[in-house]
């Protein structure tokens, strides 16, 4: 099995009170700190599928300006997201399934382009987004727990989308076993891995209380278990899946400020 990163923004920044400030308010952080930001999707090849986990904005999604109140931007569009699939030998009619973690248009944007793939959803954010079709697959989560998350969904052997609602009500993640070790596909449960180690949710909920619940099982998942942390809103996750680094929650490597 092998994991790709398609980067299709980079050179941007978040605040910490972004980053940080979902339970005790923005206002109590250095407006000044600044983390690393962009967007990245991953490419799951098990050798006989090709799957994806969520599909960045459309194509012609605006630029987003930039001034002093900006708490995050995504930065340059390095390349479209189709392009970014090509540079990795992808072609949209190679992909036999997308799973979705949320309904975001960072995530969702190009669902439409691949005319083999069936597309796995939470049955909430389907419905949210008014999906249709044979090749939708409403998730309801009905294989049981995983480890100690309460609901999942096998996807196929070793691929696993997880019930993880918050950030969005019908927000879900995704869990990889590859050989010795675990790789988590999260879309926003944080958006930087600073807020991982420093145990804070962002700005960004639709129920705060299970946003918290969300973040304190992925963080015993990630003491229990190796995990590799893809994040789509930072570097930080492609140079994880690169060094394939298993995350230390007691260990907080040093920032890498932009």
């Amino acid at each position: 099995m092998k994991i790709n990163a398609t980067k299709t923004f980079i050179n941007g920044f978040m605040t910490q009170g972004f980053a940080f400030g979902g339970e005790d308010g923005p206002q109590n952080y250095d407006s000044s700190i600044k983390y690393r930001a962009g967007i990245t999707n991953y490419v799951i090849d098990t050798g006989e599928e090709v799957i994806l986990v969520d599909t960045d904005f459309p194509e012609d999604f605006p630029d987003i300006p930039v001034d002093e109140n900006t708490q995050i931007s995504n930065g340059t569009r390095r390349t479209d997201y189709l392009s970014a699939l090509k540079e990795l030998g992808y072609e949209p009619e190679d992909v036999s399934k997308i799973l979705i973690t949320h309904k975001h248009p960072d995530h969702t944007g190009e669902i439409g382009r691949f005319p083999n793939a069936k597309v796995y959803i939470s049955k909430t954010e389907a419905e949210e987004l008014n999906l249709t079709g044979d090749n939708i697959i409403p998730v309801e989560f009905t294989d049981g727990s995983y480890h100690n998350f309460e609901k999942s969904q096998k996807i196929t052997d070793g691929i696993y989308l997880i019930e993880a609602i918050g950030h969005t009500t019908g927000n879900s993640i995704v869990i990889i076993e590859d050989e010795d070790c675990y790789y988590m596909i999260h879309g926003d449960i944080t958006y930087t891995d600073e807020a991982l180690y420093a145990n804070k949710l962002s700005v960004v909920f639709e129920d705060i209380d299970k946003a918290r619940e969300t973040l304190d099982n992925v963080r015993e998942f990630i003491k229990n278990n190796p995990t590799v942390y893809l994040s789509t809103h930072t570097p930080l996750g492609p140079e994880n899946l690169e060094n394939k680094k298993i995350m230390d929650l007691d260990n907080q490597p040093d920032t890498i400020y932009p």
